[in-house]
């Protein structure tokens, strides 16, 4: 265990259970420069796995019985595999019970898992939930003996966040925490899961991730996420009609089965809102097709500036970003050494990223924190900066 040693989630498992566990699973987080509110709607999506995530020591409980201990939440929560709520419960824990659930429709599961969680960076905007079901769904496939494939292992994480939580996600956060490789960019289409990983070339400039987390968490479930996607959908479905396309369900319906042209004739005729989320749509995918480019040329300095529209976008046309996001998207446009950054997640709580010149990576900690604080100084102490590197998705 001496890989393990300097791990809390270890030492709280000893303390718990008195022995040590029997392995720790670890899942990164992700961030997203672009493609951001596009995946549940087939678009296309930038992004890396980071060097922090969340680990969980563990062991298998033969009695079928669940019980997980997590460093950031109070209580500990306890089920069996066969006895899954069938609603969530409104814990931390939903998002591992939607885990339990949607592996045990697929596979026969005879063994249960006492474990506890650790994050290393804050929650909030890094896929923390999708990185917690995955670290989950990978420690309860080693007790149970399962193997799944990379691409099996993303729909399951995606029916428990999306069928079970309740949250109307896409493929983005678990392909990125799973596909993911050191030092390249994930470039992946969600219409077909087809996917690139762009080596970075030896002649870009040197960069490394700055992630600076706000202060603020807030629950995905219970913001405006949900109907963000319904305007979208609503937007795609609406454009079908007036250009006489044919369309079935709504809740089938994507903007990214309307071409491009059909929305420039018609978009006058769409709500505004609903035009809007359209409009961050198709520029979206537009800016991911020209980041994907500019990252093979290995030009930094472009990719930067898609990121920070990215982010205008995701402001001005998507309308998320809580006011401490927002002020903290203004401050890095105009810090010298960040390439480019946005919001990362959905944008209602969390944390910034942006790609950083390491030359400058303490000058950025420090301008950034002090104009950030004098506009939230009821946030010191809770707003953190982290300088990170890209990493390997998952190792299942």
């Amino acid at each position: 265990m001496n890989t393990f040693e300097t791990l809390r989630c270890v030492d709280k498992f000893n303390e718990i259970y008195h022995k040590d566990p029997v392995d720790v699973a670890f899942c990164p987080y992700r961030i997203c420069p672009m493609g951001a509110h596009s995946d549940h709607q087939y678009g296309k999506i930038t992004g890396f796995a980071i060097d922090k995530g969340i680990h969980m020591a563990y062991k298998p409980k033969q009695n079928g019985v669940i019980e997980l201990s997590s460093l950031q939440f109070d209580k500990r929560a306890q089920w069996h595999i066969a006895q899954v709520d069938e609603k969530p419960v409104g814990d931390w824990a939903d998002y591992l019970r939607g885990a339990t659930w949607a592996l045990e429709k697929h596979y026969t599961l005879h063994t249960g898992i006492c474990g506890v969680i650790e994050g290393s960076i804050p929650i909030g905007g890094l896929s923390s939930s999708a990185a917690v079901i995955i670290v989950f769904l990978v420690a309860l496939c080693r007790v149970n003996n399962i193997k799944l494939s990379q691409a099996k292992l993303i729909n399951i994480a995606l029916e428990a966040e999306k069928d079970y939580v309740g949250v109307s996600v896409g493929k983005l956060d678990q392909s990125c925490e799973i596909y993911s490789k050191k030092n390249h960019l994930l470039y992946l289409d969600t219409l077909d899961d087809s996917y690139e990983l762009i080596p970075t070339k030896p002649e870009m400039k040197p960069y490394k991730i700055g992630i600076f987390f706000s202060g603020v968490e807030r629950n995905l479930a219970g913001s405006k996420f949900n109907m963000r996607v319904d305007e979208l959908k609503a937007a795609a479905y609406a454009l079908m009609a007036f250009s006489g396309m044919e369309y079935g369900k709504f809740k089938d319906t994507r903007l990214r089965y309307v071409p491009r042209d059909i929305y420039d004739e018609y978009q006058h005729l769409l709500p505004e809102n609903w035009r809007k989320r359209a409009e961050h749509f198709y520029t979206e995918f537009d800016r991911v097709q020209k980041g994907a480019e500019a990252w093979r040329k290995g030009d930094l300095e472009t990719f930067g500036n898609l990121c920070f529209e990215s982010g205008y976008s995701s402001i001005y046309n998507y309308e998320t970003g809580s006011d401490e996001l927002k002020t903290l998207y203004e401050i890095m446009q105009r810090t010298k050494g960040i390439y480019g950054g946005r919001f990362s997640g959905a944008g209602f709580k969390g944390c910034c990223m942006a790609l950083i010149n390491p030359e400058y990576a303490e000058e950025i900690e420090y301008q950034v924190t002090k104009e950030y604080l004098k506009a939230f100084p009821s946030l010191e102490g809770k707003y953190s900066f982290h300088l990170c590197e890209s990493a390997d998705g998952v190792l299942l």
